[in-house]
């Protein structure tokens, strides 16, 4: 599973800084990068608290969901306080589809149609900020063997 989860050789990417510890450089069709500093979230536990009770997430911070495998993953925001964008990420490393500005405190479904390994959170309205869409490349950084 390991090489699923390191991206590799990036053409034209810059990589993160290893200090940083876990990342994700997104790329959009325009070139432009934007790195996000990574929590991880692959237990059952860590997935299903999510990013519950955060009054705050710093922009270039985010959440990153792992599966053992692609499948169609809905999110709801209960207990969430702030609006988060939900990049989905299929197995090719390719934006399948984003959800943007998610309501907090809402048991609404949050999915895209199309299959996800990862999914990461970011604070609302930074997808859009970064010019993301479905197709864009993610590569990811320092993952270790999770």
């Amino acid at each position: 599973m390991l090489t699923a989860l390191t991206s590799p050789c990036c053409k034209n990417v810059t990589a993160p800084d290893p200090a940083l510890g876990p990342a994700a450089v997104l790329k959009n069709q325009a070139g432009r990068q934007w790195t996000v500093t990574l929590e991880l979230a692959i237990t059952p536990e860590q997935q299903q608290k999510g990013l519950m009770w955060r009054w705050s997430l710093e922009p270039g911070h985010g959440m990153l969901f792992i599966y053992q495998k692609p499948a169609e993953h809905v999110f709801w925001m209960r207990n969430t306080r702030i609006p988060l964008d939900m990049i989905f990420i299929g197995p090719d490393q390719k934006i399948a589809g984003i959800v943007e500005n998610a309501e907090p405190y809402t048991d609404t479904s949050r999915f895209v149609d199309a299959p996800s390994q990862w999914v990461l959170e970011v604070a609302g309205g930074q997808a859009k900020a970064h010019g993301l869409q479905a197709g864009d490349q993610v590569y990811f950084f320092n993952l270790g063997d999770k």
